[in-house]
């Protein structure tokens, strides 16, 4: 039956008004019958026809299943068949298709029509809602979209942050779980220092960037190049002729002695299980994309990810892509910025070191020298310290400070140096050779002003005639008994800025006395003026009870220097006392020296183990003088540089260790074949425990002499 344009069959139970309702009603509306789980239509109106494409004729007596496209949720279709096998109406939402094949969205509304108690037929109501879907999805795309971005923006923000403590062992492991904690499912940077390696953090001993180098993990003569264009892309990356990303495929028939089918194994392997390394990746993944990590003139290495869906290049979306790219630019300049620092530090210290002098053995004095550059906020300065061997009964002893804490700091302390030291050896009284070195400073134009204190010492009876000058720089303190006396006497301008002759002033030193001579960087504080630290030094000098002087200086150390703001020079000059053997010493268990790198310091270790054991009454410790003479011997004849001695009271006994520039471990060996020697260690084995460890650019070396008594 044809009724107002709609099209029904002679059973739909619709007839006059509600006929023309429903005809008029300018939204798709038809209905079906219910037939037991099937739903044939069997009236659809003209809106029905114009929305859908379809025809009265094609629709009548089939079910509505023609309205559904290959992107319909059939969830959600599903949904609404079951709501009407239980009768109930209900309304979904859901992708249809035209009879032309265009989609559109439509709000489904079913409404039953019953018979007493029965539903006999079934009301379908369809409401074309494309536009405000589309709408809701560039909506929720542009909240996804700000999302991304503000999750992009944070995690950049907090690689910065975690960039500030680039020093930190874990840094980088920390970045790489916070890229897969927001980002990625797996993340690993892998640096090309002597070898491409899994990192955790940044060796800062690494040399700063430069030409760039093979990856490294194969012997030389192994190394096969391939020339061909796409041989090995990993390496590409290290020479800086490819750029990123790239995706490695795991299972690679590249040569094991390539970058790429190095990498490839190694990942290869660790996602397979085969071996334990701490950067395992998913099991099921078969590639990893790799992007450089940028430095100022070469690759550093490389940041590999696993994107979270697919394993592949074609997954990283933009905003994926920025991040990880921005993340590898700031890793690069840190990891640079780091390596120039550390550098310039370590060329600086080593300048200074070089330009200090070896403690100086005087006969009739026990002189004790430190120095330590402020390491905390890697400052590099100009103090420095001189203990000068002018004639057999006269001693000079020179500290000073330089104004900075660079290069140029310490390359200004080595002219001075050295200005002061010729001028020492001709001519003895400290005034006039300050009033010398004031015209030639004048004349060499040193860049940087600096405050001094020359001293000289000359035998007087059983003590020493001290004569001294000061050029701006703070009293030495001389102490008897102990009472402490500042020797302010004869102070002037900063070197360079004399223009009258300077004075000097003299005191006696008798036995038992010491005399401390230190830079600024021992006393200043930011919570106090340097008249109050030289009043905190005056107090601690006066109560120190220690017989030597390296005890003298580790109690100053240990009361004042524990966390300095500033380089730190020291130099303590003792009078043996003629009771030394017979009085205890309360002074920290602790003694340092810095010594040459020369056969003379063996014997020089020798007796500073002799005399700390008897400061500090270790008489049962009668290995210990023979197991330093080997391990300072080894130091000398191996490894480079000045060595450093340290001496440890255990309790049970003395910890002796000493440390050297060359890293290479110490082994026990059965001698040299041919020539004499190689037992050093056997010796040290069979006397002491002992071991070693890695220390900053080279190797620590320590042995325990257990006191025999304890």
């Amino acid at each position: 039956m044809v009724n107002s344009g709609t099209t029904q069959s002679p059973h739909t139970p619709l007839d006059g008004l509600p006929a023309a309702a429903l005809a008029a009603v300018d939204v798709p509306v038809f209905i079906t019958a219910d037939e037991g789980g099937a739903w044939p239509i069997v009236w659809v109106n003209e809106s029905f026809v114009r929305t859908t494409g379809f025809t009265a004729s094609q629709v009548m007596g089939r079910e509505p299943g023609m309205l559904r496209s290959a992107t319909t949720d059939e969830q959600v279709v599903e949904q609404l068949r079951a709501s009407m096998r239980a009768g109930v109406g209900r309304t979904e939402v859901l992708r249809a298709e035209a009879a032309d094949g265009s989609p559109f969205w439509a709000r489904v509304s079913v409404s039953p029509m019953r018979d007493a108690d029965t539903v006999t037929h079934w009301v379908v109501v369809l409401v074309d809602v494309t536009e405000l879907m589309d709408r809701d999805v560039e909506h929720a795309a542009l909240v996804a979209s700000e999302r991304r971005e503000r999750t992009s923006l944070g995690l950049v923000a907090q690689v910065s942050d975690l960039l500030m403590d680039i020093d930190d062992p874990h840094t980088l492991r920390e970045i790489a779980r916070l890229l897969e904690r927001g980002l990625v499912r797996w993340a690993s940077f892998y640096l090309n220092d002597g070898g491409l390696r899994a990192v955790d953090g940044v060796d800062a001993g690494s040399a700063p960037t430069g030409r760039g180098t093979r990856h490294g993990n194969v012997p030389p003569d192994q190394v096969e190049i391939d020339r061909a264009p796409d041989a090995d892309p990993v390496q590409q990356m290290l020479d800086g002729e490819r750029e990123g990303p790239y995706e490695l495929a795991l299972r690679s028939d590249r040569p094991a002695t390539s970058a790429s089918g190095w990498l490839a194994r190694r990942l290869g392997t660790s996602a397979t299980g085969a071996t334990t390394d701490r950067d395992r990746l998913p099991d099921d993944v078969a590639s990893v994309v790799l992007l450089p990590v940028p430095g100022r003139r070469r690759v550093l290495g490389l940041l590999a990810v696993v994107p979270r869906t697919g394993a592949g290049v074609d997954v990283l979306d933009e905003a994926t892509l920025t991040v990880l790219t921005l993340t590898v630019r700031r890793v690069g300049l840190a990891v640079d910025n780091v390596r120039l620092y550390a550098r310039e530090h370590r060329l600086a210290e080593t300048l200074q070191r070089a330009m200090l002098p070896e403690q100086a053995e005087v006969d009739g004095l026990d002189v004790w020298t430190y120095y330590a550059p402020n390491s905390e906020h890697a400052q590099v300065g100009g103090d420095w310290y001189d203990v000068l061997q002018v004639a057999p009964d006269v001693v000079g002893v020179v500290i000073g400070d330089v104004v900075g804490h660079d290069v140029e700091a310490a390359a200004a302390m080595g002219q001075l140096r050295s200005v002061v030291r010729s001028s020492v050896y001709e001519e003895a009284e400290p005034g006039a050779v300050l009033s010398r070195v004031d015209k030639l400073v004048a004349g060499m134009r040193v860049p940087r002003p600096a405050g001094l204190v020359l001293t000289t010492m000359r035998r007087h009876g059983d003590g020493w005639r001290v004569a001294y000058s000061r050029a701006g720089h703070l009293p030495a303190l001389h102490v008897r008994g102990g009472e402490v006396t500042r020797l302010s006497g004869a102070g002037g301008p900063l070197i360079g800025f004399g223009r009258a002759p300077r004075e000097s002033a003299w005191t006696d030193v008798l036995p038992g006395d010491f005399l401390v001579f230190y830079t600024d960087g021992l006393i200043e504080r930011r919570d106090r003026s340097l008249r109050q630290g030289v009043e905190s030094l005056t107090e601690v000098a006066g109560s120190i009870t220690a017989l030597d002087a390296a005890g003298i200086g580790e109690e100053v150390l240990s009361r004042l220097a524990d966390s300095p703001e500033d380089d730190v020079a020291v130099v303590v000059v003792r009078v043996p006392g003629p009771d030394d053997e017979t009085r205890r010493s309360g002074s920290p268990r602790v003694r340092r020296w810095v010594l040459p790198g020369e056969p003379a310091s063996i014997g020089r270790a020798r007796h500073a183990v002799l005399r700390t054991a008897r400061a500090w009454d270790l008489a049962g410790v009668g290995h210990a003088e023979l197991v330093v003479s080997e391990l300072v011997a080894n130091a000398v004849l191996h490894g480079w540089g000045q060595v450093q001695l340290r001496l440890y009271d255990t309790g049970d006994g003395l910890r002796i260790e000493v440390e050297d520039s060359n890293p290479t471990p110490p082994v026990t060996t059965d001698g040299h074949p041919g020539r004499i020697g190689g037992f050093g260690m056997q010796i040290v084995e069979r006397l002491a425990d002992w071991g070693w460890r890695p220390a900053r650019g080279g190797k620590l070396v320590w042995a325990k002499v257990r006191d025999s008594r304890r």
